[in-house]
């Protein structure tokens, strides 16, 4: 087994995040959030295919039996399973001339939940929202700027969430009844200026798996908190983690190149592209949107 990160696509995205393993198209659905456009990345192939979106795309879900659930700068739209939009079911809860969706998954029963971020980063104004079968749309957690690190411990009872500025990650406890969060606390933090949590996803030991946005590198964390790992990546800018593969045992890692310095990009020219690499502990499959 390799323990290092390999470049499976060199693509050179913007700002490539919310990667999610599809079991059954065995392929990896993946956004650049400003190009805009949902991404079809098949790994036996290793062809991409990109399916342009209209305005900013800040995070999707899968749709049973087929399809995408996908949060836009100007709303959460139905999309089809090209990625033509069929309509908006929800608007944005937000001023979209300095606010957007950011980092989204479903919870274990098929809820969607999708964060804003602040892009001035000027307040405290961004917030995490759950998306229900119904289509229902409930504010959960406030008080923040920069949504991300969402994700489930393997029996659905602690939710995890990051406010990338404070340096934090915290847990949660959570109800999957009726998908409220509560009793927050501190599962880790950090001090560095580039250790900036950023997308996160949880393998079926509980362990929780995260990027780090500016450090270059994904960390692995116990359910206690303590650091078990860290693995560098040839990227500065990791964004986000997924398990995929036919076993759950390839960890895929979105980064991005824009804004980076010319030197940087010159030392890590695969910056924007998906990184892989092989793991013991498997993932947990993704859950799909159940409306």
């Amino acid at each position: 087994m390799s323990t290092s990160f390999r470049c499976v696509l060199d693509i050179k995205a913007r700002l490539g995040e919310c990667p999610i393993w599809s079991a059954r198209d065995a392929a990896l659905f993946w956004i650049d959030i400003h190009a805009p456009s949902l991404n079809r990345f098949d790994p036996a192939t290793g062809r991409n295919e990109a399916m342009p979106m209209p305005a900013t795309i800040g995070a999707f879900a899968l749709r049973r039996p087929h399809g995408f659930l996908v949060a836009l700068r100007d709303g959460i739209w139905l999309a089809r399973a090209d990625g033509a939009l069929d309509r908006r079911i929800i608007d944005a809860p937000y001023d979209p001339e300095h606010h957007r969706f950011n980092d989204g998954r479903c919870d274990p029963a098929g809820r969607f939940f999708v964060g804003t971020m602040n892009e001035k980063r000027d307040a405290p104004s961004a917030a995490l929202y759950r998306v229900d079968a119904d289509g229902r749309f409930v504010r959960v957690v406030g008080d923040m700027t920069v949504s991300n690190g969402l994700a489930w411990s393997p029996d659905g009872r602690t939710m995890y969430h990051a406010d990338t500025p404070t340096h934090e990650v915290r847990a949660f406890d959570y109800d999957v009844r009726v998908g409220l969060p509560t009793n927050p606390r501190c599962l880790a933090r950090w001090h560095g200026d580039n250790d900036r949590p950023d997308g996160a996803a949880v393998d079926s030991d509980g362990n929780y798996w995260i990027a780090f946005f500016r450090g270059g590198k994904v960390v692995k964390i116990a359910p206690s908190g303590h650091t078990l790992a860290e693995y560098p990546i040839p990227a500065m800018c990791p964004t986000m983690c997924a398990f995929g593969g036919p076993d759950l045992r390839t960890l895929y890692v979105t980064t991005a190149r824009r804004d980076r310095p010319d030197d940087e990009l010159a030392r890590l020219p695969q910056s924007g592209g998906i990184f892989a690499m092989q793991v013991d502990t498997p993932g947990l499959p993704e859950p799909v949107f159940a409306g």
